[in-house]
């Protein structure tokens, strides 16, 4: 049986991906380690069901490396999604944390609500909540 280990996200600042993800996002970071060898420098986040890593590119010195970050355009993909028990409640945190909402919430009656957010390197989240038929 396979089972979601992690999903990995690439970012252009990995101290202020990790302040993102844990002060705003509230996410609690496992660790955060550099690979010289391999030139990048990694984060670990915690997430049932199956971790968050973020990545860094490192040049040959192993200093940060520069990318064009994605345009943010729907439908959204790729994203990560995430569970959520109270998206009214979540959309409200996000907004007084300061991180702008994309798109949502949005509702399909008696099934699921969700809503769209970017980080710092326009990585997309959806946060959704499955609702009870």
């Amino acid at each position: 049986m396979l089972k979601l280990d992690h999903v990995a996200l690439r970012v252009s600042d990995m101290d202020a991906a990790i302040a993102f993800y844990t002060e705003k996002i509230g996410l609690e970071l496992m660790y955060d380690r550099t690979d010289e060898e391999h030139h990048e420098r990694f984060a670990f986040l915690k997430l049932e069901g199956g971790n968050l890593e973020l990545l860094q590119n490192l040049d040959a010195n192993n200093q940060p490396v520069a990318f064009p970050k994605p345009n943010v355009e729907e439908p959204y993909c790729p994203h990560v999604a995430i569970a959520t028990k109270d998206l009214s409640a979540l959309a409200m945190s996000l907004e007084k944390r300061g991180i702008p909402l994309l798109k949502g919430p949005m509702e399909i009656p008696a099934s699921v609500r969700w809503l769209y957010v970017a980080d710092p390197d326009n990585n997309i989240l959806e946060f959704v909540q499955w609702l009870e038929a």
